[in-house]
């Protein structure tokens, strides 16, 4: 396994919007591609995943852009990367007339993402043929609401995608972290993750 921590432009440190983040993970799987070989990488088993850890919400999701968002905007990559998602962001604008994010957070979101949140929502772009994707999720998050990880994975599988929903009671935004409740739920969602790249032929037990 080759693994590369991409570094994009956050709010915090570079005064930039979320379409910027975007625009940042996008080119990050461009470059991975164009580098394949001297890297020893196949291209046809990329993965990749996002981890909210430091960066102010909602720009954490930069990362899973790559996977979601639709091509026209932000950049051109429409390369097939298979995915893993750890409480993210996955809903930013409304759902069939659903509020699936709180009302203080949605007055803010047309500033912080630089455009229409819909363009930069996960959920308003599935589509059939997208990569088979995990997510693990606090069913007590009060940062990213469990309800909108259920939301995006219906319309996953509705698309005719593999999209499997991990969630984990009682357990709020970062429930993962290592050095948390003993390790028990970092162990868990990596077995977990494990075996979903496992399923796709990606490793060996």
């Amino acid at each position: 396994m080759v693994a590369i921590s991409a570094d994009y432009r956050v709010a915090t440190r570079h005064g930039v919007v979320a379409k910027d983040c975007v625009a940042d993970a996008k080119s990050a799987i461009r470059w991975i591609r164009a580098n394949c070989q001297s890297l020893g990488i196949d291209p046809q088993r990329i993965v990749a995943g996002e981890v909210p850890l430091a960066v102010t919400w909602p720009l954490a999701p930069g990362r899973l852009m790559v996977l979601m968002t639709d091509g026209r905007y932000f950049g051109q990559c429409r390369s097939k990367c298979d995915g893993r998602l750890f409480n993210p962001a996955l809903v930013l604008a409304p759902v069939n007339d659903q509020q699936a994010i709180t009302s203080d957070k949605q007055d803010e979101l047309q500033q912080r993402m630089g455009v229409d949140p819909q363009k930069l929502s996960p959920a308003h772009h599935v589509r059939s043929g997208q990569p088979p994707t995990i997510i693990f999720h606090g069913k007590a998050d009060t940062t990213v609401r469990y309800r909108t990880a259920e939301l995006f994975t219906d319309r996953m599988k509705k698309a005719g995608n593999r999209c499997e929903l991990i969630g984990y009671e009682g357990k709020p935004h970062g429930f993962f972290n290592f050095g948390r409740d003993n390790n028990e739920a970092y162990q868990s969602t990596l077995a977990e993750l494990d075996r979903f790249l496992e399923s796709l032929g990606y490793l060996e037990r």
